[in-house]
């Protein structure tokens, strides 16, 4: 039996498979094996294409439960203790998956997950930095959606929940793995290579409804966002990495809570925007062409 099983939701998105697999036999690490999980696509390409690979990889097949529904079937579906759920339009440096594991196996029994850093491709270039601080973590997501985690730190911590369907699936998971107690280790390396299209979920729908999708987290976790388990976790994770303030803590929860949610989905969007053309003008990023992704896809392919 492999010691990794790396997992590929693929919805509508047959055209990148082959981008993706590339990466995968570029690892330096060789012991995984990879199953794609066929999450009810109907277009024709990405069908021949699925059947072509079912002599490659193992493909398995569900209606469209959309990305969480088919990251848990992945996870169900996989033997091995280590699993890494992966986009099929991202891609792993060559020694992501070597790196990885060493860390996971030789790390204490609490530390359910590794993460690395991320390198942008797409729409546009540069280096993301990743940290875990669950204090920066009830506001925005630091974390990539690509780990390699245990897969009991999955089961512990419910796995992912399916009725998020319009994005930050991940965010809300990444949430109940250090709720449930469980630690991740920083791979301080941009070794995840993450996809950035116009019209891929982050972009062009996830984004634009951050404040519907963190009104649905503060839901599900009402506890943690109480003043007194806000200022308590500030001062637990206070010396931590973090570019969530106080003060900006606060003016986002009094915006939620003040704003009707379809302005603030919009001023949320407009400030996202702003930002990425500050940090291109501080050359921590970088606009790149657009031409190579071509066709567009449903939101369900991100």
């Amino acid at each position: 039996m492999p010691r990794v099983t790396v997992i590929v939701p693929c919805h509508n998105g047959g055209r990148f498979l082959d981008g993706l697999l590339a990466s995968l036999a570029g690892q330096t690490f060789r012991d995984f094996d990879t199953i794609i999980v066929n999450n009810g696509s109907t277009e024709t390409l990405t069908l021949n294409k699925l059947t072509e690979l079912e002599n490659v990889v193992r493909v398995v097949h569900q209606e469209n439960r959309y990305l969480p529904g088919a990251r848990n079937r992945g996870f169900l579906e996989a033997k091995t203790e280590f699993v890494l759920p992966i986009d099929c339009d991202d891609a792993l440096e060559p020694s992501y998956l070597a790196e990885a594991v060493s860390m996971l196996e030789s790390a204490p029994a609490d530390v359910g997950f590794v993460f690395s850093h991320m390198r942008l491709s797409g729409m546009l270039a540069g280096v993301l930095p990743c940290y875990l601080n669950p204090f920066d973590q009830l506001f925005f997501n630091r974390l990539p959606c690509c780990m390699l985690i245990r897969r009991s730190a999955w089961k512990a911590a419910g796995g992912y929940d399916e009725t998020f369907r319009d994005g930050a699936e991940d965010w809300e998971f990444n949430i109940r793995l250090w709720r449930s107690g469980i630690r991740g280790l920083e791979l301080a390396k941009p070794l995840f290579v993450y996809t950035i299209r116009s019209d891929g979920m982050l972009m062009s729908y996830a984004a634009r409804m951050h404040g519907t999708n963190w009104r649905r987290i503060r839901t599900n976790h009402a506890d943690l966002y109480r003043i007194s388990a806000l200022a308590s976790l500030w001062r637990a994770t206070r010396m931590m990495p973090s570019k969530m303030s106080a003060w900006m803590a606060t003016a986002l929860l009094l915006s939620a809570k003040l704003v009707p949610e379809a302005l603030f989905n919009r001023i949320f969007y407009w400030l996202l925007a702003r930002a990425r053309k500050r940090r291109i003008g501080q050359g921590e990023l970088s606009a790149v062409s657009l031409a190579t992704r071509g066709m567009t896809s449903p939101p369900e392919t991100r």
